[in-house]
């Protein structure tokens, strides 16, 4: 009888040793966190404030320009035949309601130098090549803020790394010899989220700014062409038309 009790006891003992071990076991694995964008973000520290607002400056600078580009470039193929059209007819106001028709720096530019006919020609290029240089400008207005962003944008995200970083060491060294891995794992984790927003943020910028200036080279394309055609059309003879 004292046998089977002994037996008894032993097995609740066993048994009871295999449930603490069990929950022992369940106390030292860690929870498994789930990654997200607004996790990352959130432990990104102030910095990343600081690249959200870049990244919507961006985006506002770039649909902008986009559309102002857009807008431009759109005109008639048959724009410069009608502007041959109505000067060789001497219907000089129709040429210019013609090109009023337009919100685009070509029809600006020929819109110039007709308000400019009857000066001469060498007045008429100049006053052309100042209005050019004017849409130029406009055009290009915002591009170096762009610019901006995409180069200082990873380099504010590494300034998070680096000041994360110097926050992990020195948590460590303040825990003296209870260093626990899960404080320095934190910390880098921490730390290189900024460098993760700071590259997003500044390779979208980049693209961005580079399609940008690609757009304005062809408008510039565009403006030259439409000045040599409108020179050529002033230095036609006077009774070319009659011939015809």
């Amino acid at each position: 009888m004292n046998v089977m009790l002994f037996y008894l006891l032993q097995a609740g003992l066993d048994s009871a040793d295999a449930a603490a071990q069990a929950a022992a076991a369940a106390a030292v694995i860690p929870h498994e966190e789930e990654m997200s964008l607004l996790s990352m973000a959130l432990k990104g520290g102030w910095l990343m404030l600081v690249l959200l607002i870049l990244s919507i400056l961006a985006f506002y600078i770039f649909g902008k320009k986009w559309w102002m580009i857009h807008k431009a470039g759109d005109i008639d193929a048959n724009f410069m035949r009608d502007i041959r059209d109505y000067i060789h007819e001497g219907k000089l106001k129709s040429a210019l309601s013609l090109c009023e028709k337009y919100d685009s720096p070509v029809a600006r530019l020929v819109e110039k130098g007709i308000s400019r006919i009857g000066r001469p020609l060498s007045d008429i290029q100049t006053a052309i090549e100042n209005t050019g240089n004017t849409e130029v400008a406009r055009l290009e207005k915002g591009l170096p803020i762009l610019a901006t962003i995409a180069g200082g944008a990873p380099m504010i995200g590494f300034l998070g790394t680096v000041t994360g970083m110097v926050q992990a060491f020195f948590n460590m060294a303040q825990a003296g010899n209870n260093i626990d891995i899960t404080l320095l794992s934190s910390g880098i984790y921490t730390a290189m989220i900024t460098t993760v927003g700071g590259l997003i943020v500044g390779i979208l910028a980049y693209f961005g700014y580079n399609y940008l200036v690609a757009q304005i080279s062809n408008l510039m394309f565009m403006m030259e062409n439409a000045t040599i055609d409108f020179m050529d059309l002033l230095h036609e003879p006077a009774g070319n038309e009659e011939e015809k």
